[in-house]
């Protein structure tokens, strides 16, 4: 069952994915099978010419007829060979092209994700997807291509002309093939499952290795190198038990096939010799059955090695498909809205789970309603997992709520054309990122026809002109891999411009001047009120020096809305507001807390 399972699995995923994913490749994965028959047919045909040059030249002393059949033989060898070359390349121009396929639709579809889709993979699992398992999709196409071909169709055409030359020896090949048939069924059928646990150890590996480097200097900074190698040596013996206790089944393969070989040129040569004497066979004829017999073993040793190798790559089909026919939680809808007519930002009757199945959990958020006018500054504030950043989330459609509305300028968000709606909502996270490449190309992120000017205007409102003015270069200074070569807060300075540069309707700070000291914090937030009053500015943070000022504050406790007023008001109606500001008072604030300023 193991073995039928394996076929279904390989047919139903991997091949509707090459059939998808072949497209300008059709013509080379046609020839490719087309010259590898042309060439099978020559090495097929060549042992029976050498039967009638051993028998018709040699043996009868015809020099004549050993010239006719010499020269027929290395014409034929020069026809497989030509055709031997063609089909590898064909093969192997069809093999990486379909490699490149999958690759690419692999990664236009991750590009589609919603951050619901992102969740239900992880990184290291997608890296594996697309490297190890292509891989191993790109080899399989290839034996596809070619072994799949050749094998079989050497194995027919060989036995076709044993027959043709002495039935009664022909019998000695069934005997072998049943035998193989019954090694490779065992063989296989418990090689399979190991092979699909084998990619999740990969998935498991590729985490190890990622979070380390990742995390290289937090690793150094505390002293965990011992820990971390503990950790990734666990990971490599798990995959090496399994690799090992599955290529030990393996192994299995090459003993019983050469034992079956050699069984087989055994019998060949003790029948042969008696059929010799009895003159019902001669010695070229025999000659080219040694030939056929090694042609046969050597196909099924062929088709042994592609089962193998099928059972390898179906646990990386099935991955690799579900990647790529993965549909998205979150589509564009047909003939979206493209324009948001303001910031107003609107909330009715909203519960969200991050989880569909999540029947036990307590809901990230839970009966939302809440009504933000356009230009307002709204302050967000609670403790950590109380559903601050999911809120901003469902503004900006990166999920869509379990239950209720989310409008944006009048609208709701899922009739708005999703490049339209992120462009008029804005969100500077939590995590900021920066890429390789200089300071403005990070900037122009937000907006890629922005001029240099319009930048350095962005990193004005932002804080961060004064700075990227005094590095090396300037605008066109290196930023390295991560934003390395730049502060905490530097970094957060030059993500909120580029955000800055989309001129959107909504900017929401999601805890995004966490880094900047509070001197900074509060020129950003004064700079950006007085230049873009018509902007609707949410800005989420643990303290409440940075939201005090704003028009009105939201405070948040497990998933609802516990209070919504200004501060003056919010200290003295809300319990949970008082007690935030009665621990951050007591402990004096921030460190660098401006003079004068009170929470």
């Amino acid at each position: 069952m193991a073995f039928y399972s394996l076929i279904r699995t390989f047919v139903g995923s991997m091949l509707k994915t090459l059939y998808q994913q072949i497209r300008q490749y059709r013509t080379a994965s046609l020839l490719t099978p087309t010259f590898t028959a042309l060439e099978v047919v020559m090495d097929v045909l060549i042992p029976y010419v050498t039967a009638s040059l051993i028998d018709k030249g040699i043996n009868a002393g015809d020099m004549e007829k050993v010239y006719f059949y010499g020269t027929v033989m290395l014409a034929m060898a020069l026809l497989s060979l030509i055709f031997g070359i063609l089909s590898g390349r064909f093969g192997a121009y069809a093999s990486t092209g379909f490699a490149a396929n999958l690759r690419s639709a692999m990664y236009q579809n991750i590009q589609r994700f919603a951050f619901s889709d992102i969740d239900k993979y992880s990184t290291s699992g997608l890296i594996t997807r697309m490297t190890t398992d292509v891989n191993s999709l790109q080899n399989a196409f290839l034996q596809i291509l070619r072994i799949t071909v050749r094998a079989p169709f050497k194995l027919v055409l060989s036995i076709g002309m044993c027959l043709l030359i002495d039935f009664r020896l022909s019998l000695i090949f069934v005997v072998a093939l049943v035998i193989l048939g019954f090694s490779l069924y065992h063989i296989i059928s418990r090689v399979t499952k190991l092979f699909q646990q084998v990619y999740v150890k990969y998935d498991a590996l590729n985490l190890s290795v990622q979070e380390n480097i990742t995390g290289i200097r937090l690793v150094k900074a505390f002293v965990r190198e011992d820990y971390e190698n503990e950790k990734f040596s666990r990971s490599a013996e798990n995959l090496y038990k399994l690799y090992v206790k599955a290529e030990g089944l393996m192994a299995w393969n090459h003993p019983v096939m050469n034992m079956v070989m050699y069984g087989c040129i055994i019998a060949l040569s003790w029948m042969g010799a008696h059929y010799i004497v009895e003159g019902t066979l001669t010695t070229g004829e025999l000659t080219s059955l040694f030939t056929y017999i090694m042609s046969i073993l050597m196909s099924l040793m062929m088709l042994s090695m592609v089962f193998v190798m099928l059972t390898q790559s179906a646990a990386s089909a099935k991955r690799v498909a579900e990647v790529i026919e993965e549909q998205p939680d979150i589509v564009n809808p047909a003939n979206g809205i493209i324009e948001v007519q303001d910031g107003s930002i609107c909330f009715r009757q909203v519960r969200f789970d991050y989880s569909k199945e999540q029947k036990h959990r307590r809901s990230a958020l839970y009966n939302i309603n809440l009504d933000i006018k356009s230009g307002e500054t709204i302050g967000v504030i609670g403790g950590t997992g109380s559903g601050k950043s999911s809120l901003v989330n469902l503004a900006c459609r990166l999920y869509d709520p379990t239950q209720g509305a989310v409008w944006v300028g009048g609208r709701d968000v899922k009739d708005y054309d999703l490049t339209a709606l992120r462009r008029a909502v804005s969100v500077v996270p939590q995590q900021n990122i920066l890429f390789s490449g200089s300071v403005i190309d990070n900037l122009r992120w937000g907006n890629s026809e922005a001029t240099l000017e319009e930048c350095q205007e962005a990193c004005r409102l932002a804080q961060a002109d004064e700075f990227v003015s005094a590095m090396p270069e300037g605008y066109d200074t290196h930023i390295e891999q991560g934003g390395t070569n730049v502060s905490g807060g530097q970094k957060q300075r030059l993500c909120i411009a580029r955000a800055l540069l989309k001129h959107p309707k909504v900017l929401v700070f999601d805890d995004s001047t966490s880094a900047c000291d509070t001197a900074t914090d509060a020129k950003i937030r004064e700079a950006i009120h007085n230049q873009l009053p018509e902007m609707t500015k949410i800005i989420i943070a643990q303290r409440i020096l940075s939201v005090k000022d704003c028009d009105r504050i939201l405070v948040m406790d497990k998933g609802i809305i516990v209070g919504f007023d200004t501060h003056e008001n919010l200290l003295k109606t809300n319990t949970l507001y008082q007690e935030i500001n009665a621990i951050q008072h007591e402990d004096g604030g921030d460190f660098d807390e401006v003079k004068g300023g009170e929470a």
